[in-house]
């Protein structure tokens, strides 16, 4: 395939054997092994996403929409194909570990590249804190006599091992869980169509499409920056492209051959955003339909708009499916702190092996094959920030605040690799206007008019952050160029 590095030998520093199932003999680079089915990738990307994400942010979308919540996660889910593309196009080009870091230093450069995966760790390595932290309050809910940060850290060390246990382990059990939440969708959507059934909707059939009283498309699209962010971890399935099961570009894939691994990877980035959008779209069109109380009422009302979904339930079905709905809320964010993890350990590998980070977490378990000490650093950052958060009041809206920036300004160096590697650099045969230019520009945008929309502190921490990874930049390249030098 033109235009692909790294996809046959894993020698050059470039790239890691596409059929690589070793973990890496003398004088090789550290390569993952190749376990991972097409369901598994499936299954990482929907426990990071969560199948029932719209619940904690349901009243709020309603009001900010005026009522056309469904709409909103239409259009977010078209806006996110962007990003989702791009994805698919780069794993194909660099189908290894790292996932946007990877990307944007094929695309970009060795700087932009790791200022990519920067920017993504503040993601990756916080994102799952929030997780663990929901995972937390829910168990402390359930059961109040423990406090609510025991829980959150029993969360981290559970997963932990099964991440260490290996990564076709943790897809096992991860797809256990997956099928519970999926199966609590069910009850509720099936408990919803059975009251609307027997008592008729509280709202038009149409409303959660066009909102209450006149269509606001403005106040859809400021929606719509919010519902986005119910996407994140989608994208964390580029980071086990090195262990995603199929051919490579040194076998003929004829009869019988199959895909290649990077193709799997890319089919599943895209699948599990289609698939997501689906269900998001399906929960809120009935929730919408069942509510209680009107958008306008949620707007006036916002102490009302984090329960909203619960209240909808608890008036329409009934208390038991509340409860069913927090167990499954409770058990599926350890495990999608978990996917979370585990993406985010694959990333620490990636950047110690190209000696961006300390060299140590390079190193991949010869029993397991999966990156344990990259791991485990992921998971002691993580362990640090979801307890102490747990162990303040106001500690989710701290993290929550944070999280979202860095993988938005990673994705739009995704973008940027994108229009860098194919029309700038020209590594394709016959570049396309529309695939290479238009569709990366177009995802961009609606990066940009996200962070745009972001909180303020949100902005302040995530330039922070940036500019703190320009001088860790700045000192890596001094050293480098210092060593470089016959007299240093």
């Amino acid at each position: 395939m033109p235009g692909t590095i790294g996809e046959t030998s894993g020698g050059d520093g470039k790239g890691t054997g596409e059929g690589a199932a070793s973990v890496g003999g003398s004088g090789s680079r550290p390569a993952l092994r190749r376990t991972l089915t097409f369901r598994d990738l499936i299954v990482y990307g929907l426990l990071f996403i969560a199948p029932m994400a719209p619940v904690g942010i349901f009243g709020t979308l309603q009001a900010k929409s005026h009522g056309a919540i469904t709409l909103v996660y239409l259009v977010a889910t078209v806006a996110m194909a962007f990003t989702a593309y791009s994805y698919a196009q780069m794993v194909r080009v660099a189908p290894q570990a790292g996932s946007v870091y990877t990307y944007a230093r094929v695309g970009l450069g060795e700087g932009a590249g790791f200022i990519a995966g920067w920017m993504a760790m503040l993601d990756y390595l916080l994102i799952p804190a929030v997780a663990y932290l929901f995972s937390g309050i829910a168990m402390h809910a359930l059961v109040p006599g423990v406090h609510q940060w025991v829980w959150t850290a029993i969360a981290v060390v559970v997963t932990t091992l099964l991440n260490l246990w290996g990564v076709r382990t943790a897809a096992v059990v991860g797809f256990a869980v997956l099928a519970m939440e999926i199966a609590v969708l069910g009850v509720f959507v099936v408990s919803a169509v059975v009251e609307l059934a027997l008592h008729g909707a509280q709202r038009g059939w149409a409303e959660p499409l066009t909102g209450e009283g006149a269509f606001s498309m403005t106040a859809v699209l400021a929606a719509v920056s919010v519902a986005v962010l119910s996407y994140l971890g989608f994208d964390a399935i580029a980071a086990f492209a090195e262990e995603a099961r199929g051919t490579h570009d040194g076998q003929a894939r004829g009869k019988g051959r199959g895909l290649r691994g990077s193709d799997r990877v890319a089919r599943a980035v895209l699948t599990c955003l289609v698939v997501a959008g689906v269900l998001f779209a399906v929960q809120t069109y009935l929730a919408a339909l069942l509510a209680p109380m009107t958008a306008a009422e949620l707007a006036a009302k916002p102490g009302e708009q984090g329960d909203a979904f619960y209240a909808t339930v608890d008036a329409a079905v009934g208390g038991w499916l509340h409860d069913l709905v927090a167990v499954s809320k409770a058990i599926g964010a350890a495990f999608a702190a978990l996917a979370g993890q585990a993406a985010a350990g694959r990333l620490l590998f990636a950047m110690a092996r190209d000696r961006r980070l300390p060299g140590a977490m390079s190193k991949v378990d010869a029993g397991s094959g999966v990156p344990r000490r990259a791991l485990l650093g992921a998971a002691a950052v993580t362990l640090i920030a979801a307890v102490w958060a747990a162990r303040r009041d106001d500690g989710l809206d701290h993290l929550s605040s944070i999280v979202n920036v860095g993988a938005l300004t990673a994705f739009g160096l995704l973008h940027a690799s994108v229009i860098g590697w194919f029309r700038i650099r020209k590594r394709a045969e016959v570049p396309s206007v529309l695939r290479h230019v238009v569709a990366p520009v177009l995802g961009l945008a609606v990066v940009v008019a996200v962070i745009v929309e972001a909180s303020g502190t949100a902005q302040v921490i995530g330039a922070c952050w940036l500019v703190v990874g320009f001088v860790v930049l700045a000192l890596q390249y001094r050293g480098r160029r210092r060593g470089a030098r016959p007299d240093a």
